[in-house]
């Protein structure tokens, strides 16, 4: 017991300290701010989003369940945890409150904890209520340096919110995860004026020098067919 409460004196203390940074950050002056890792966040229980809310999968998602965890041996059930929180999170209106996380710890009998650390490792799961269209800016390193900033806050100022909060209209939230696509600040707001009409933007790069996933100016590798192996039996071979 000593040992816990000292763990928790010090993750107190740590939060004081981030939260005292913030505030410092934010009124340093005109054009100074900090971001923080999303890694940090933790659950706080609110109103729409405790432990004691009762939640449960819909009929027709019971069956779905019933299917997937078909798919692993009876055993194995914790295996099915990724795409039955993706289940619960297509039910919840995007998001996953910590009630369906230990309804899913329920259904394949494991601990809450190892879904959690499921939940909050991959960031295509939202424990915090996101708009119908939840954009997503890349926050690694490379992409600041490309300017990924400047994408972000162009949503941000466009939609009138901070990271992590939802438009009211309940459209649109921006958040932060791994790089995925080749985008300006001016091409996200028009992306999100079509969002906002009802269009569907083009799949892929926004980017008219690239083609899908290739590099600026084309493809300088795998032009041609690969070639097939010399021989697929290798007990002869």
């Amino acid at each position: 017991m000593p040992a816990t409460r000292h763990g928790a004196k010090r993750l107190h203390g740590l939060r004081q300290i981030l939260l005292s940074s913030h505030i410092v950050s934010g009124t340093a002056g005109a054009g100074q701010s900090r971001s923080y890792s999303t890694a940090l966040n933790y659950h706080l229980d609110s109103p729409d989003n405790n432990p004691k809310m009762k939640w449960e999968f819909s009929t027709t998602n019971m069956e779905r369940v019933k299917e997937i965890l078909s798919h692993y041996p009876s055993n194995y059930k914790q295996s099915a945890v990724i795409p039955l929180l993706d289940l619960a999170q297509q039910q919840h209106g995007g998001w996953l409150p910590v009630s369906a996380m230990n309804e899913i710890a329920r259904v394949i009998e494991v601990a809450p904890i190892r879904v959690y650390e499921v939940a909050t490792f991959y960031s295509m799961f939202n424990r915090t209520k996101v708009g119908k269209y939840h954009l997503l800016v890349c926050g690694t390193t490379p992409c600041m340096i490309r300017g990924s900033r400047d994408i972000e806050d162009a949503l941000l100022k466009h939609l009138g919110v901070k990271r992590n909060e939802v438009t009211k209209d309940g459209l649109f939230s921006v958040g932060e995860m791994e790089c995925m696509e080749d985008v300006t600040p001016k091409r996200v707001v028009e992306i999100v004026e079509m969002l906002r009409r009802g269009e569907a933007p083009p799949d892929g790069t926004q980017n008219p020098n690239r083609i899908r996933s290739g590099p600026q100016g084309g493809n300088t590798t795998l032009l041609s067919e690969p070639k097939p192996p010399p021989c697929r039996d290798l007990d002869a071979c």
